[in-house]
């Protein structure tokens, strides 16, 4: 097996899957940004009301209650407003975490561009397609921007050589296994 006749990609391929890339997600990153701006923006308002009207309620007038029950209610009604807070934070940064998170999803999903696809073919050197291919599975499907973000990171941590390898050593096993004679069957001997 030679070492010497492994090639390695150039960082123009990296460079032009990033590009793409960048280009084809762009959209749904700037959804999924402004998504979570806003909500933030939202709830940041709403907590501020939430913790004011917890500050503003006055458990003084409560006949039902005790004179200890009351001051005891009284002195942690902050508390009870901050961790109602914290709770309904959490829910909302889960929920915006699964909407992003499928936003980005879906924008992986989508299949390559025409313009983007002929770019990749024409500029890609052999290595990065050999990448590129081994990324795209089923082969009966489009390529997909997934895809492509699996061999630009496939790509950075030397897919490329070990296919290299791989074909190399293919090779190496099916030319000794033809140098191999074949086995003769032998007729039992009687004893």
């Amino acid at each position: 097996m030679n070492q010497e006749h492994i090639q390695t990609p150039s960082r123009q391929d990296g460079a032009l899957l990033r590009r793409i890339l960048l280009k084809l997600t762009a959209t749904a990153k700037i959804v999924s940004a402004t998504l979570v701006v806003l909500i933030a923006l939202v709830w940041y308002d709403l907590l501020n009301r939430l913790l004011a009207f917890g500050n503003g309620l006055d458990y003084a007038g409560n006949r039902l209650m005790g004179a200890e029950a009351t001051a005891l209610v009284q002195r942690y009604n902050p508390y009870f407003w901050w961790a109602l807070v914290f709770l309904f934070t959490i829910l909302i940064a889960w929920l915006v975490y699964l909407a992003v998170r499928s936003i980005l999803t879906r924008a992986q999903l989508k299949p390559v561009d025409a313009a983007s696809f002929a770019q990749l073919a024409d500029q890609l050197s052999a290595p990065a397609l050999d990448v590129l291919l081994w990324a795209w599975q089923p082969r009966d499907e489009p390529l997909r921007v997934g895809d492509l973000s699996l061999a630009r990171n496939e790509l950075a941590n030397g897919r490329a050589r070990r296919l290299q390898l791989a074909a190399q050593q293919l090779a190496a096993l099916e030319s000794a296994r033809q140098r191999q004679p074949t086995p003769t069957k032998q007729a039992p001997t009687l004893a």
